[in-house]
């Protein structure tokens, strides 16, 4: 029941139908006998600034959830980063500690990392490309390397975005052999880390033909659950691995970091 104590937690992007993290957060609420609500707020690029001040403006709103195209953009409201989120540039959780103050840290990459190795795929020695170069597939390809992942391969629509991401992964990681490349095959694992996908009429990130046989196709979307880049993969005999596995090994990294234990039901 939501009451005039119950405490506010939000996800923010735009588009915001497609998330599912009100969902788990609120289902992770109800079972642990916790007085709080998650809901999804859109907040379009033009007006940004106007919408983080909103949220910072509810005292009882204790923390939110970033999604595209907002990951970068919230990092000048926080007071404080993490020093992982300060590698990879942005940021997808933040909190709001007692004194006001805003905490941002990323969480995606290590959500990704945990839930490859819960279905069988440490990625340690393994090789990977990546399509896309923005903040979500920053934080997987600096998780992936920190796993001890020997080889990425970043494509993305922007050159010189996939360049700049190669140079600071290698400088962080230089055990790690990242490149810049157009082709997926000879890979383990090939990754779709964009938002291609979301509408139905979207083409596909990548071509099906372009991999290696029994390369692991892999999405970080999780509406639908099976995208159509999931669906062509395993229809041509590729093993798959769903969005959702990414969020459902945050959760409980998320719930650490926002402090969320402290508002169970007594």
């Amino acid at each position: 029941m939501i009451t005039g104590t119950t405490r506010l937690y939000a996800i923010i992007g735009d588009p915001i139908a497609h998330v599912r993290t009100p969902t788990s957060f609120n289902e992770r609420f109800a079972t642990l006998g916790i007085d709080a609500i998650c809901v999804p707020i859109q907040i379009p690029a033009d007006r940004f600034d106007a919408g983080l001040h909103g949220l910072k403006a509810m005292p009882n709103l204790d923390g939110f959830i970033v999604t595209a195209p907002h990951k970068a953009s919230v990092i000048p409201f926080c007071d404080e980063i993490e020093p992982g989120a300060k590698l990879v540039g942005a940021v997808n959780t933040v909190r709001r500690d007692p004194d006001g103050r805003y905490i941002g840290t990323m969480l995606d990459g290590r959500g990704f990392v945990q839930g490859l190795k819960a279905e069988g795929r440490d990625p340690r020695g393994q090789s990977i490309f990546i399509c896309g170069a923005g903040g979500v597939a920053s934080a997987i390809s600096f998780a992936l390397a920190e796993a001890g992942i020997a080889r990425i391969t970043l494509r993305d629509r922007t050159l010189a975005r996939a360049e700049s991401l190669a140079a600071r992964i290698a400088a962080a990681y230089p055990a790690c052999k990242v490149g810049v490349g157009d082709a997926p095959a000879g890979h383990d694992i090939a990754l779709n880390a964009t938002p291609v996908g979301l509408q139905a009429e979207d083409p596909l990130p990548f071509e099906i033909g372009e991999l290696s046989p029994g390369m692991l196709v892999a999405e970080v979307l999780m509406k639908p659950p099976t995208t159509a880049l999931l669906v062509a993969a395993a229809e041509a005999g590729h093993p798959i691995h769903q969005g959702r596995h990414m969020l459902d090994h945050q959760l409980g990294l998320m719930f650490d970091f926002l402090k969320i234990e402290q508002h169970r039901a007594s």
